[in-house]
């Protein structure tokens, strides 16, 4: 089984894309919708996704869970809270949904938070704490910056799960890696903390990335988390800034090559499986 646990689509139709102003985002500025990604999946053999939040706008989450409700390989729904506010009444309505039972994480684009700080805010582990109480799990998307707030995050929610995304978009256009690496090595040290290996290509040089730029981060999650702490996601349609969806595919494909067949079936399957509850059926 292959899992693709980390793709977005939007409709411009329905709603903007607020985050894509800049003209960098230009050749992925348009409406792309689960249609467009079906022949890519067919094509390398995935057999279930997980459908990821992109704005934060509560109405975003129930039409994804509809999504989800309809098409056969879409087997959950990162969806978004505002963890600044008392989000109990807003998470009830999503758990209202008629699909419900395919939400299975929440996340907020705290990337974009000037506060390094924010994760380890108050009111922000309280809501966090309540995810895990719901049986939510909560999707990391940081800078290597807001690490240390990660950190404290997840050290004081042990009964919340965390999946970091996007390995926590290190700066791999310029080779650092410390001190990324140190704080991931702490990340690793929380049983209830797995890892995206994703979004990589567009933290790398769009234009030129190599599987040797990447390869040491990596290499270090594998030695840190394991291969049954880490999955495989796409950031479809984000990649295609970068690379194709089967390019992305085969990068994952070459970064892993060397795990035993256990070790396969877990970063490419069972991680997510594990990480987001999905119920899903063995093809």
């Amino acid at each position: 089984m292959k899992i693709d646990a980390h793709h977005h689509v939007w409709d411009l139709a329905v709603r903007a894309q607020d985050w894509m102003s800049s003209p960098k985002f230009d050749p992925i500025n348009k409406t792309i919708l689960m249609s467009d990604l079906d022949p890519e999946l067919d094509k390398l053999g995935i057999d279930y996704t997980v459908l990821v939040q992109t704005v934060t706008v509560a109405d975003e989450t129930p039409e994804f869970l509809d999504i989800a409700a309809n098409h056969p390989k879409v087997s959950g729904v990162v969806g978004w809270l505002d963890l600044e506010t008392n989000i109990s009444s807003q998470l009830d309505s999503y758990l209202s949904h008629p699909a419900a039972n395919l939400l299975v994480a929440i996340r907020d684009q705290v990337q974009q938070k000037t506060d390094l700080n924010w994760l380890a805010r108050e009111n922000v582990i309280k809501n966090l704490q309540l995810l895990g109480e719901k049986n939510l799990s909560y999707d990391l998307l940081t800078l290597p910056p807001q690490l240390p707030a990660a950190i404290e995050a997840v050290k004081q929610c042990p009964n919340t799960f965390f999946v970091m995304d996007h390995i926590s978009k290190p700066f791999i256009a310029s080779g650092e890696l410390e001190p990324w690496a140190k704080h991931m090595s702490q990340l690793a040290g929380f049983d209830n903390v797995t890892v995206k290996i994703s979004g990589m290509v567009t933290e790398a040089d769009w234009k030129s990335w190599k599987v040797t730029d990447i390869r040491p981060y990596v290499d270090h999650l594998l030695h840190e988390f394991g291969p049954q702490r880490l999955m495989f996601g796409s950031d479809w349609p984000v990649c295609l800034l970068a690379a194709t969806y089967s390019q992305v595919f085969n990068l994952a494909q070459a970064l892993t090559s060397q795990l035993t067949k256990d070790e396969q079936e877990y970063f490419w399957a069972k991680t997510a499986i594990n990480s987001y509850r999905l119920d899903v059926e063995v093809r």
